[in-house]
This record gives structure tokens, C-alpha cells and sequence, in this order.
């Protein structure tokens, strides 16, 4: 699972007022090289939840890899390319796109209802009695 996926995964458990940000504990992660896109990159930037994306790389042990505030819209043209290991692109990129989440738990801020991630899968399913009306 990317932490692009964690961004946009809420509980729909009952109980749950907004079920988001998703706690992230992890257990096992991996990187794997994905191909930049910074078109791709600006426009994900205003559907992100910035605070959780940094929050989620802080649950990693990378606090470090992203600014508390997200990039300006110059701050990404200036960068050019994502090449650059520094660049705010790249960062953002990496965040996004390479870190896969291997094995851990979502939980629930409301319920603090656990769901596993599996083989980089989280299962959401709830069951019948859990479900919001």
C-alpha cells in the first residue's frame, strides 16, 4: 500500500464521526522505483491531506523526508526535475509513490477499530453489525 492510498482511506465503521486520518502502524516497508511524473505529483498536491502525509512518514522513522507545510506551487516549478535527490518534487514523489507498506495495521481514530495490511493489501471490510447506517 502507498502512502498515497493511506491518504485517501477512511473508516466507515459505526461509531466512526470521520474516520480519518487512519493511524498507520507498521511493521515492514519497502521502497520500489516508480518513474517520476511531476504533472502527476501537482496535481495530487491539493487533494492531499498534507498533515496526515506527514504523520504517516513520521510513523515510517523518516520525519525528516517531508516539510510540516506543504510545497508552493513555485517551490515545484522551481525544481525542474525529480531527479534531484533534495528537490521538494522528489520528496513528494518518493513519499507517494515509492514506499509501499508491506505489513501493519490502519486504525480507526474514532473506534480505534484495527484493519490489516497484508502482503502491501489493507483489508477494510467490516462486518455486518459494523457497518454505519
Amino acid at each position: 500500500m502507498r502512502l498515497l492510498t493511506h491518504n485517501m482511506l477512511a473508516s466507515n465503521a459505526r461509531g466512526a464521526s470521520t474516520g480519518y486520518p487512519l493511524k498507520l502502524q507498521v511493521v515492514k516497508w519497502t521502497t520500489k522505483e516508480a518513474e517520476p511524473n511531476a504533472d502527476f505529483l501537482r496535481g495530487m498536491l491539493p487533494k492531499l491531506d498534507w498533515a496526515a502525509l506527514v504523520a504517516a512518514t513520521h510513523s515510517l522513522g523518516l520525519p525528516g523526508l517531508l516539510p510540516e507545510s506543504p510545497p508552493t506551487d513555485a517551490e515545484l516549478s522551481a525544481d525542474g526535475a525529480a531527479d534531484d535527490e533534495g528537490s521538494a518534487l522528489r520528496r513528494l514523489h518518493r513519499a507517494l509513490l515509492e514506499i509501499h507498506i508491506e505489513e501493519g495495521t490502519l486504525v480507526c481514530p474514532d473506534t480505534e477499530r484495527c484493519f490489516p495490511i497484508s502482503k502491501g493489501v489493507p483489508n477494510m471490510l467490516l462486518h455486518e453489525d459494523e457497518v454505519r447506517n
